[in-house]
């Protein structure tokens, strides 16, 4: 019986011929590792890419790295189309988005179909794992309905999409809402936190008698608790109340400010600017601070943001605002004088590497915090 010549040049995989195979390759068990972005996030993934390259240099190593950039393209009736340019079956894909993009005209429900639509096209094509990378989680604020209000939680919504699409993990970068992490059922999820880039980046402050650390609201408090124990300084906390979506009005600030020159603000975003707005005025009108240096992880600065930040600095005492580039920013935003603009770069491709190679993010991310965020009834004798 005669059998039809299907392949011509391909030979047929013993599992002895595959085993030998993968060990000169020296690839992870996850597969070979690919970088993949949208393109609202390319720009990011591509400073990731040149970081994760040099550092694996750094270290003595050599691994194949594919980098698949602006697989997302539209339609001309505008639908969304992804294509690949390369085979990844079996490979251990790790997809960045910007779902907000300031620099572009895509929006944030557009750019989150293009990667549900990118993460679906990998599934189909038969990646082994898909991790989605966004460093901004855009609708983690509507991570519940807002009281007396009839409203969905729509940020449940938002993970059920992406794991129906095949997402099997998330990383993220400080999340306005840590309870949208149990939205994700079983997958795991990477929360990124952002306490150890601003004890960094504000250490010069630390252990001094005219400075204190303010959260501008209760959701930020935590979070300025420890980082004033990393620094050693003392916290005070804002109350602010809404009295119609996006719109904010600081009515206090509590906490020990006798004899405070320099405030350090910290907080998950600026979005509209009216938060930081009212703080830094309440701060440096009725409480006695002259300086005002501003850490903030996420920057959508939109509607008078920009505004509302040079008039800080003109006139209230506006030191410095230091953000990530976790969002694209336009160059209006770049150019201002007193912004500082710190890459995510090392931090994500230090992640991608760990869950690549099946280790543990906290040996990287948590320890050197330890003693900062450690309960009191938690610390050692």
């Amino acid at each position: 019986m005669q059998h039809a010549h299907v392949v011509n040049s391909a030979e047929f995989l013993t599992p002895e011929q595959f085993a030998r195979e993968q060990g000169q390759r020296m690839i992870s068990t996850r597969g070979q590792l690919v970088i993949a972005s949208c393109r609202s996030g390319s720009e990011l993934a591509s400073r990731v890419v040149r970081r994760y390259q040099s550092l694996m240099q750094e270290a003595g190593g050599s691994a194949e790295l594919l980098y698949l950039a602006d697989i997302d393209f539209a339609f001309s009736d505008t639908e969304t189309g992804v294509r690949l340019g390369e085979h990844v079956g079996g490979y251990d894909v790790f997809l960045f988005q910007s779902l907000f993009d300031p620099a572009s005209p895509r929006g944030v429900d557009g750019n989150y179909l293009a990667f549900l639509i990118a993460a679906r096209t990998f599934r189909e094509h038969g990646a082994g794992h898909v991790t989605g990378v966004l460093p901004y989680l855009a609708y983690a604020r509507q991570d519940m309905p807002t009281r007396f209000q009839r409203e969905p939680t729509t940020a449940r919504l938002m993970a059920d999409l992406s794991i129906t699409a095949g997402i099997d993990r998330l990383v993220c970068w400080h999340p306005h809402s840590g309870q949208a992490r149990g939205f994700y059922g079983s997958i795991p999820v990477n929360f990124l936190e952002s306490l150890g880039l601003f004890v960094a980046e504000f250490e010069r402050f630390g252990e001094r008698d005219d400075v204190v650390a303010v959260g501008p609201d209760l959701g930020a408090s935590r979070f300025a608790t420890y980082f004033g124990r990393a620094l050693r300084v003392p916290v005070a906390y804002a109350s602010k109340y809404r009295p119609r979506p996006e719109v904010s009005m600081v009515t206090e600030v509590t906490g020990d400010l006798a004899n405070k020159r320099v405030a350090i603000v910290l907080d998950d975003m600026i979005s509209g600017g009216g938060t930081v707005y009212g703080l830094v005025r309440e701060l440096v009108e009725n409480k006695g601070i002259e300086e005002v240096y501003v850490g903030v992880s996420h920057a959508l600065c939109v509607g008078r943001a920009l505004d509302r930040l040079c008039e800080l600095h003109e006139r209230f005492g506006l030191r410095e605002v230091v953000v990530t580039d976790s969002i694209p920013q336009p160059e209006a935003f770049r150019s201002l004088p007193f912004v500082r603009i710190r890459s995510l770069a090392d931090p994500l491709a230090w992640a991608i590497n760990r869950i690549h190679y099946h280790r543990s993010l906290s040996q990287v991310f948590d320890r050197p915090l330890l003693e900062a965020t450690r309960e009191p009834e938690d610390a050692a004798p």
